[in-house]
């Protein structure tokens, strides 16, 4: 299969201030060709390519020297071009912005069309043809420089694993999102984050985690709860909220990029519905509307002492459903079984999806509970043996999803 490379174009003066769209003119700016550069020569290693990019000057600029490093002229795609925006082409973001239909059109993309324009269903037609063009055929890796609402529509992953036969064995496509908290996106964004994927794929979509922190204040998690409600009930089959409880402040958020997260970090404490104490928040309230469309999503530590407490508020909320994990760390700990089968056994009455989570410090790559092991197998074998002696509680209890 072969290797394709998804680019923005780099920065032009008008980033951020102009809807630029198809205008002619848009050229990269100082600063965006030394950024060109710079994306050249991390393919100078890469001698055979071909590269593709959408006729606006400012992807053809950008392409420019990549395929000068690759040793290949630049061919014009016009699948890769920007979305046509019609008649809001070349205006400002703040005349747009009491505009009702831009408006609709950011909520909801995948329902909107830009007056005169073209809709994003469009938009991914033409990409989606492309991208399965190229994929048909044997040949050298493929970089594709376009522009950032249309690389963003990316099947290649979905379609990857489809080509590979993974989907034979797989029974949802799950996606998660912290839009308030982490992500670089709006929350008003999740139907068409949905709409991307059911786009390539038959299966059912489940949302695997998403969440509002009430780091800022409760009052906004509120609010986050009962708009992702609002967006998602009837998108997705499941919903799991992250979380029942707030973080232990006493115990460490596993996060890949701490050093990196500065304050953001502190958000992982107050995702829950509940305080650490146990005491509600001002969403607990807004969560039991949405069940038992709404499930959770909640992790318990090894022999965390919230475990039963945890099982009579989620049945006191009408919570049916429940993503939570096994952590191949903990395994490794004296009388793991029995910790990992009083938990399966309190959470019999659920529909529960499990995934195996957390290196152990001492066969990861680097000691880390994030870090992949160097033998892959070892996990294997870790996920291979839960599977063996929970699954089969299927027949007996309500149908347990495992989930890596």
């Amino acid at each position: 299969m072969r290797r394709v490379w998804l680019v923005r174009h780099a920065h032009h003066d008008r980033l951020g201030r102009v809807l630029c769209g198809r205008m002619p003119g848009v050229s990269l700016s100082e600063q965006g060709r030394a950024q060109a550069h710079v994306l050249a020569a991390r393919f100078e290693t890469l001698r055979s390519a071909r590269v593709l990019a959408s006729p606006q000057a400012r992807a053809q600029e950008t392409a420019a020297p990549v395929g000068d490093a690759a040793g290949v002229p630049v061919e014009t795609a016009p699948e890769l071009d920007v979305i046509d925006f019609g008649d809001w082409t070349g205006r400002s973001f703040d005349s747009l912005a009491d505009d009702p239909l831009w408006q609709s059109w950011n909520a909801t993309r995948s329902r909107v069309r830009p007056p005169g324009g073209e809709s994003f269903g469009q938009v991914r037609a033409r990409i989606a043809a492309l991208l399965d063009r190229l994929g048909a055929e044997e040949g050298l890796p493929v970089i594709l420089v376009s522009h950032g609402d249309v690389i963003r529509i990316d099947p290649l992953f979905i379609r990857n694993m489809a080509g590979r036969g993974v989907l034979d064995h797989v029974e949802a496509v799950a996606v998660h999102g912290f839009p308030l908290d982490w992500n670089l996106w709006s929350i008003h964004d999740w139907p068409e984050k949905i709409a991307e994927i059911r786009a390539v794929t038959p299966l059912p979509i489940w949302v695997s985690e998403i969440g509002v922190s009430s780091f800022g204040a409760e009052e906004v998690q509120e609010w986050g709860c009962r708009r992702s409600a609002e967006l998602l009930t009837g998108q997705a089959p499941r919903i799991h909220w992250y979380s029942l409880y707030d973080l232990p402040r006493e115990w460490e958020a596993t996060t890949r990029h701490k050093e990196a997260e500065g304050s953001s970090y502190y958000r992982h404490f107050h995702m829950g519905l509940l305080r650490q104490d146990g005491t509600p928040k001002h969403a607990l309230a807004e969560f039991a509307r949405h069940t038992p469309a709404s499930g959770l999503c909640q992790w318990f530590h090894f022999e965390d002492h919230r475990l039963d407490e945890a099982v009579d508020r989620m049945k006191r909320l009408g919570v049916t459903y429940l993503r939570t994990g096994l952590s191949w760390a903990d395994s490794f700990r004296p009388n793991a079984l029995d910790w990992f089968d009083r938990r399966m056994e309190a959470l019999r009455d659920f529909d529960v999806t499990l995934t195996f989570c957390f290196t152990p410090e001492h066969r990861g790559i680097a000691a880390h509970h994030t870090s992949p092991p160097p033998v892959p197998e070892e996990f294997a074998e870790f996920c291979a043996s839960m599977v063996r002696r929970y699954a089969g509680a299927q027949a007996s209890s309500a149908s347990r999803r495992l989930h890596r």
